[in-house]
């Protein structure tokens, strides 16, 4: 075998692999939305407990994400090996029902996936120098499609397995085992230099105002995702709308954000930077919200914007990760940086949400603010969207890779 081919082999390998493990970086947290108020019902928890079962796992994201540095110790594939046994145990753990084993199992998945999700744009950045956006876009089509299909099936599910809401949490450990299995062999060799930059060369990168740009779009589009995919199905409820009807329409929110993607490296290809898109996508969502408040009737029309506007948003979020960065252990930096106070943000966001709802007494006020968050996430894709690269202690002109 050449060494052309053995390099494409090792490539293809690395490629399935990445969408292995991004299959299973979603449907175990989005799958609980639908739900949540037969969890409710069963444990006796409040809107307020069910808002922090949602949220916890984001906050254990922002505070678990520098468990990624042990992939510069151990080796990346390592390093994801365990995190997706975390990620198996935590959602066996969750289905036994309990409300202690809600939340400890919820805290166990989420630091597996806080890894993969820090780890992964890095992986990108070494495995794919010259693909990155290409890469990236499959990377989010995966994180994307698993939702879908999760928050599709997942009420059918629950009435359908004996044990109900419990079982069909518990179906998502099957795929999530899969693909651990898959990563075992790569888990074997000898670890190579990790993609982490030593920690005398962090402090430089939170000075950065573009790097807290980047974290900040991360933050805000992550914010947007999570309170649509946890509440909405709440709010549209409170419409008179059915639980399956309402899985349904987050399901179909999920697969319009598919069609969005692979238009977005299409787009960037032709562009500079990528401020004017930024800005588009985050205006979608106000759009969204405005047309979801005077004209509830037509909901399955905003989840169709609102989807679009969330597959964009999710591109640039990662792109930005790796296209801010000069090589894959700055991205591996920027990457622990962004979501680890961005997904901080998002968790309590989340949560402040349902918060919100229950001191107002509806879903108004949350919704309102929300739209305020939009714009904000515009104004900071100004910033992040510019055609510059992170340096330690300055910034570079370059064209994006």
């Amino acid at each position: 075998m050449s060494s052309k081919t053995s390099f494409q082999a090792k490539a293809a390998v690395s490629l399935v692999a990445l969408m292995f493990l991004a299959a299973n970086l979603r449907p175990a947290l989005t799958s609980v939305g639908p739900l949540i108020e037969q969890i409710r019902q069963t444990t006796g928890i409040s809107l307020t407990a069910a808002g922090l079962l949602t949220s916890l796992p984001l906050v254990a994201f922002g505070a678990l994400a520098p468990l990624a540095q042990f992939g510069r110790r151990f080796g990346m594939e390592r390093t994801l090996g365990v995190a997706l046994f975390l990620l198996t145990l935590g959602i066996l753990i969750r289905s036994e029902g309990s409300i202690g084993a809600l939340f400890a199992g919820s805290i166990c998945l989420a630091a597996g996936i806080a890894v993969g999700n820090v780890l992964v744009p890095s992986l990108i950045k070494r495995d794919f120098p010259h693909r990155v956006k290409g890469v990236t876009t499959i990377y989010a089509v995966m994180l994307n499609l698993m939702p879908a299909i999760s928050t599709s099936i997942v009420v059918p599910l629950s009435d359908w397995l004996p044990g109900g809401w419990r079982s069909a949490l518990a179906v998502w450990a099957i795929p999530a085992a899969a693909s651990l299995l898959f990563w075992l062999p790569a888990t074997m060799r000898p670890p190579e230099r990790g993609p982490l930059p030593r920690e005398s060369g962090s402090p430089p990168l939170w000075r950065s105002s573009l790097a807290w740009q980047v974290t900040a779009f991360m933050g805000l589009q992550s914010l947007s995702y999570y309170i649509t995919i946890a509440w909405f199905p709440a709010i549209f409820q409170s419409h008179g709308i059915g639980a399956a009807r309402a899985g349904l329409l987050i399901t179909l929110y999920q697969l319009v954000a598919l069609t969005a993607l692979p238009a977005v490296p299409v787009i960037l290809r032709h562009t500079k930077d990528q401020k004017a898109l930024a800005v588009a996508c985050s205006l979608t969502v106000v759009f969204s919200l405005c047309g979801f408040l005077l004209f509830p009737a037509v909901t399955s029309l905003w989840m169709v914007t609102m989807g679009l506007a969330s597959g964009t948003s999710l591109t640039l979020a990662l792109s930005f990760i790796s296209l801010r960065a000069t090589d894959h252990h700055e991205a591996a930096a920027l990457s622990v940086m962004s979501q680890t106070v961005g997904y901080l943000f998002a968790a309590a966001g989340t949560f402040g949400f349902g918060l919100v709802h229950d001191l107002a007494g509806g879903w108004s006020t949350p919704l309102i603010l929300w739209l305020v968050i939009a714009l904000a996430q515009a104004v900071v894709g100004l910033g992040a969207g510019r055609d510059h690269t992170i340096s330690i202690g300055q910034f570079h002109q370059t064209k994006p890779s």
